[in-house]
């Protein structure tokens, strides 16, 4: 009976910590001090033009900007190991009545060294018809890992530049107006994607023009901010939770079958009769 109580004490304990951890494998909610309409945190109004000019936004937030029908708009936001994010876009079209045919939309996300990063699943690319008063677009992207190989594509620690344009358009469509918002969710897949491994630094390249603005200080990277709570590095992960939880119960469970395997002593011997 001690045994088992000593087992029962035991898991009750390792099921609080891994109670402990459920929620910091749970999306990642973002912080906001001004709401949009949409309910997500105001973003900048403007979209930069190149790489160099993205516009800095954080997840939680929903960035928009007014532009001209075949221009290229570039957004750019931090993403952390461990992290899995979701990019979406919504693109308000020109009154069908100025428009001459449909239009074909696309959805990019590059990392810090502007390697194109695939997505998962999600609508990428999206055509609108003549009459279609809106376009909508999504990119899953793979999860952030700390580290890779140097011949891998892995998506690493950093900045990620979203690009949003029409790839498919008349030629009498050219510089109509449109209406864009572009926003990114993230899940946090804990220790499943962790590794020993992790960049010296996140793969945050430049100076955005909206940073030069700002006058950054000396060495200061680009004005794309940094997850709440800094960068991990891959310094820790719920993965040492679950190891050391799993270390506990196959050790309790050593104990328990050697209780119930072990011998009940021999008895002792007749004493020989006078």
């Amino acid at each position: 009976m001690r045994t088992v109580r000593i087992l029962a004490a035991a898991a009750l304990t390792c099921g609080g910590v891994l109670a402990a951890v459920g929620p910091a494998a749970a999306d990642t909610p973002s912080p906001s001090t001004s709401a949009s309409p949409g309910g997500k945190a105001a973003g900048p109004t403007e979209a930069g033009t190149a790489f160099r000019t993205a516009m800095p936004f954080k997840p939680g937030q929903r960035a928009t900007a007014e532009a001209a029908t075949g221009d290229y708009l570039y957004w750019v936001l931090p993403l952390d190991s461990g992290q899995r994010a979701t990019v979406k876009a919504t693109v308000t079209l020109p009154e069908a009545a100025s428009r001459h045919a449909a239009s074909t939309w696309q959805l990019d996300v590059y990392d810090g060294l502007r390697r194109r990063q695939a997505c998962t699943y999600g609508t990428q690319t999206a055509a609108a018809g003549k009459e279609a008063a809106a376009v909508e677009l999504s990119c899953t992207l793979r999860t952030v890992r700390p580290g890779a190989e140097p011949w891998a594509n892995d998506p690493l620690p950093g900045s990620y530049y979203v690009r949003l344009t029409a790839v498919n358009l008349a030629q009498e469509d050219l510089g109509l107006r449109v209406r864009a918002e572009v926003q990114a969710d993230l899940h946090d897949t804990g220790g499943a994607f962790a590794s020993d491994g992790a960049l010296a630094k996140p793969l945050v390249p430049g100076i955005t023009a909206q940073a030069a603005a700002d006058k950054p200080k000396k060495g200061q990277p680009a004005a794309v901010g940094e997850p709440d709570g800094g960068w991990s590095g891959g310094r820790w992960s719920d993965r040492w939770v679950w190891t050391a939880a799993g270390g506990v119960l196959g050790a309790l469970a050593g104990i328990f079958g050697y209780s119930l395997t072990r011998g009940r002593g021999r008895p002792s011997p007749v004493p020989p009769r006078g």
